[in-house]
């Protein structure tokens, strides 16, 4: 199951909540539960482009969130299974 090549915490994913539609494949491909869905809160809605605010309403501002970031080995499952490119893997 393994073939990561990183130590866990090395590189951390990274959302675009521009991008992000909440569609949930990287929650279902991540072996290592670092992400969950959640409600983008009011406060985060607001820094967001026009395109963002678009998007966040029609999916009823439901996104992926990582929430053990220190787990992920940067193996990229998230990063190829997300439909619309929003994660990035970044080095923390």
């Amino acid at each position: 199951m393994n073939t990561c090549k990183q130590a866990p915490g090395a590189f951390i994913p990274v959302i675009d909540r521009n991008r992000c539609e909440g569609k949930g494949p990287c929650i279902n491909v991540c072996p290592y539960q670092v992400f969950e869905m959640f409600t983008l809160p009011p406060e985060a809605r607001e820094t967001l482009s026009l395109k963002g605010k678009i998007k966040g309403f029609v999916h009823r501002w439901q996104q992926a969130n990582v929430v053990l970031a220190e787990r992920c080995m940067a193996c990229g499952l998230c990063v190829s299974a997300c439909p619309e490119q929003a994660i990035t893997l970044a080095r923390s």
